[in-house]
């Protein structure tokens, strides 16, 4: 199996914290928990990011950004913010209309050489699609499915 290099966004991290009411939430939560599984297992690597750090930093329950903060201690992938990344992710706001943080996410992950860039928020799928970004953007749903059935 190929050791993918992995973003996941902030959402990606809080969605196992989430309400699991709904059939499409559940399934996401269990995606991300066995990505991060595996990247824990060594079998794929994980970035962390300043953009993701400052995120992070701003979840307002204590509790629910300690989890988060368990969560990403996996993460084996350093991704500083450059003025290269700013310079990008200005580009996907104007070109894409990607918003501010997620257009620092995807640059981040474009400069960090990730193979996925993965996030549950449609809008941000819908727009990176009309980007020129050099990372494919996927949700974690979708893309555990296709790497199982590849394998």
């Amino acid at each position: 199996m190929k050791k993918f290099k992995i973003y996941l966004d902030n959402c990606c991290f809080n969605r196992p914290f989430d309400n699991l009411s709904q059939d499409k939430v559940r399934f996401e939560c269990e995606a991300v928990l066995s990505i991060l599984k595996n990247c824990e297992d060594g079998i794929w690597d994980i970035f962390r990011s300043d953009v993701l750090d400052d995120e992070i930093d701003k979840i307002p329950n204590l509790v629910n950004k300690i989890k988060v903060l368990m969560l990403y201690s996996s993460a084996s992938i350093n991704v500083e913010i450059s003025d290269m990344i700013i310079r990008r992710a200005k580009e996907f706001q104007s070109t894409a209309n990607i918003k501010p943080f997620d257009a620092l996410h995807l640059a981040s992950a474009e400069q960090g050489g990730a193979d996925i860039l993965l996030t549950t928020d449609r809008k941000f799928l819908t727009n990176a699609a009309k980007s020129d970004a050099k990372v494919r953007v996927s949700n974690p749903a979708i893309w555990i499915t296709e790497v199982m059935y590849n394998d």
